[in-house]
């Protein structure tokens, strides 16, 4: 892994360390993070996905930020994004000290990865949308298109961070429920999708619901993304003795991309909830 800062020269881009040295000159950098991090500190690394047009790994990049010391949970609530129907109801997912576990309807998004991969990932490879239809398309000639890159390029993410969960517990039903997931038997007809996926009743929202319901929270409820978000902070708000945090992770601007937009609480209550909850009006 590399530290240093994003640099723009001379119609070259490069990474420069602390003691002058060039760090990925010769390779492709996304362009749409110079145009959001020229000049700053950031990270960056090799992934394992090659680049389509110079079968190079991959070069992520993501910012020098601080990351809390202390056991957490993050829970998110993403935006929907407006190109896929599927998404109408937005989109949840959780991080477990570092560890980003996703959820969803197509089995190769059903994973665990670090918390750069799932909000930086570029627009490159088998992340980027088909430069022919936009979305996700798996070509002719093999090459799979997922359009599945950066999250926070892709939409406005709303966090609660939480601190004082037994976070072991937590990740230990997390990643049952996945496991159980990656074990479910195919439909042959649509194998690339997760065969008992329900939008109402096996969704991304409800396993992460009953994770928390497991865990020591039975009155959490929702069976949808945004409303399982407002629903779980009113309860750890107002009935824990938590250390609870909300931010706004509003959308990374790039051309691959369509402004997200909230998806509708479904919930009547969760509205009255959401306008009870200080936290989201402080932050």
């Amino acid at each position: 892994m590399i530290h240093g800062t994003l640099t723009q020269e001379n119609n070259t881009s490069f990474i420069l360390d602390e003691v002058g040295v060039r760090h990925f000159e010769e390779r492709t950098i996304w362009d749409r993070y110079l145009s959001h991090w020229t000049g700053q500190k950031v990270f960056a690394r090799e992934l394992g996905q090659l680049d389509y047009n110079k079968k190079e790994p991959i070069i992520i990049l993501w910012p020098d930020e601080k990351e809390p010391k202390e056991p957490f949970i993050d829970l998110y609530y993403n935006e929907r994004l407006v190109k896929y129907f599927t998404s109408l109801l937005g989109h949840t997912a959780i991080n477990v000290n570092g560890s980003i576990i996703n959820y969803s309807h197509l089995m190769n998004e059903n994973e665990i990865m670090a918390k750069e991969e799932y909000f930086y990932r570029p627009a490159l490879g088998e992340f980027a949308p088909s430069p022919i239809n936009g979305k996700f398309e798996i070509l002719e000639d093999g090459r799979a298109f997922y359009d599945k890159f950066g999250r926070n390029f892709m939409r406005t993410i709303h966090r609660i961070r939480i601190f004082g969960l037994d976070t072991e517990n937590f990740m230990s039903e997390l990643t049952q429920s996945l496991e159980s997931i990656l074990n479910t038997p195919p439909n042959p007809a649509e194998p690339e999708k997760y065969r008992d996926f329900s939008m109402v009743s096996n969704n991304c929202a409800t396993v992460i619901r009953d994770a928390f319901n497991v865990c020591g929270f039975p009155e959490i409820a929702g069976r949808f993304p945004r409303d399982l978000f407002v629903n779980a902070t009113y309860h750890l708000v107002n009935y824990s003795d938590l250390d609870i945090k909300y931010t706004k992770l509003p959308q990374l601007t790039v051309m691959e991309a369509p402004m997200s937009r909230v998806s509708p609480l479904l919930n009547f209550r969760n509205y009255f909830r959401k306008n009870e909850l200080r936290i989201f009006e402080a932050s």
